[in-house]
């Protein structure tokens, strides 16, 4: 049987991941009576990755705050009611061998916008559910709402309000928790100096421009003490000029690594309007291990890897420690199966209901 990386275990602080299939935090906008509750079709649609044999599942960016959300339908966990919703699903992952992971996100200036796919576009008012978005500065992304600039009370806030989150996501039965600081929402926003004009200690220098992200690492790190791994998820570029880049990225990401984090989930973009991003396959992975040298520290690579041996290969070139899947697993649950199947190994932990698809 030959040996596989990309099914080997990986162990961080007291938590081993099965094998180095991971799955992206996917947004579902589907908490359809927008008070950030999971329901069933989050339990079916993260459950399903977890029969289907992936080593770490996420949830989908999960707001720590009401203001923090990108839609009126984004989950959330700034309450107890939203915390006890998430422990059935965890129990379930847990009950197959996976481990759950959640995604705490504040969505900034991205915020109250309508889900993809309803007719309208921008941002929600507040007669239909919206309400001001906040962000480092006082500037739109694109035609969005002009945000209310955050003041040095209100930054704090938000360090407070990332802590109470993941006091709850540890209460809800997560084993590991991630930091959004990608994609253009209210961390990264602070991080790059496209959307971060301040004056103030929170701005100018990639220091002060950093200081949000550390300190909501620090405090969460204190919160949920040695165990819990804790991941932060950066784009490692603006993909612009003058923008935030992939060397600002692994400078920020070792003095995260120094305030309690423990592996850095490289994306990119999601910060300028109309940017030019070279899609393709494995688009992103050099970012990852650009990252992952020059932190140092693990990383796990995302980005149009879709199929077992370009997986594989990733993982074991050592250009990422995991990869993180998305569109793959929505076309196929069970990717980590066929998979193992393909690259020829033999799995111990498929369910017992479908071993008679494991030949």
């Amino acid at each position: 049987m030959p040996e596989s990386a990309l099914f080997s275990p990986l162990s961080i602080r007291e938590v081993t991941t099965r094998n180095r299939i991971w799955v992206a935090p996917m947004c579902q906008y589907s908490a359809d009576d927008e008070d950030g509750m999971p329901g069933d079709w989050h339990l079916i649609h993260l459950g399903s990755f977890a029969t289907g044999g992936a080593g770490l599942i996420f949830t989908e960016a999960t707001a720590v705050s009401p203001e923090g959300r990108i839609s009126p339908q984004d989950l959330g966990i700034w309450n107890d009611e939203q915390r006890d919703a998430f422990a059935r699903i965890t129990a379930f992952i847990r009950s197959q061998g996976s481990v759950s992971g959640i995604q705490l996100a504040h969505a900034g200036r991205k915020g109250s916008t309508f889900k993809p796919w309803s007719p309208e576009r921008g941002t929600v008012p507040a007669e239909q559910g919206g309400w001001e978005p906040v962000g480092p500065s006082a500037i739109a992304f694109g035609d969005y709402a002009v945000p209310h600039e955050l003041s040095a009370g209100e930054i704090d806030g938000v360090v407070d309000d990332f802590v109470s989150a993941a006091r709850r996501s540890i209460e809800a039965g997560f084993e590991v928790l991630e930091i959004h600081a990608a994609h253009g929402y209210l961390l990264h926003q602070f991080l790059s100096p496209l959307s971060n004009l301040r004056t103030d200690e929170h701005g100018g220098s990639l220091e002060n421009r950093a200081r949000l992200l550390i300190d909501v690492v620090r405090a969460v790190r204190a919160e949920i003490g040695e165990a819990v791994p804790l991941f932060v998820r950066f784009s490692a570029t603006d993909w612009v000029d003058d923008g935030w880049n992939e060397q600002q990225t692994a400078t920020v990401a070792g003095w995260a690594r120094d305030a309690g984090a423990d592996v850095f989930d490289i994306s990119s973009g999601g910060n300028v309007v109309g940017a030019r991003i070279p899609v393709g396959p494995l688009y992103q992975v050099p970012l990852a291990s650009y990252v992952r040298e020059h932190a140092p520290a693990p990383v796990s690579a995302v980005g149009l890897i879709t199929t077992p041996q370009e997986a594989e290969d990733v993982v074991s070139s050592g250009r990422a420690d995991a990869v993180m899947l998305a569109r793959e697993l929505l076309r196929d649950p069970h990717f980590p199966l066929r998979a193992a199947r393909e690259l020829g190994v033999d799995l111990t932990y498929w369910p017992p209901q479908y071993v008679r698809a494991k030949l």
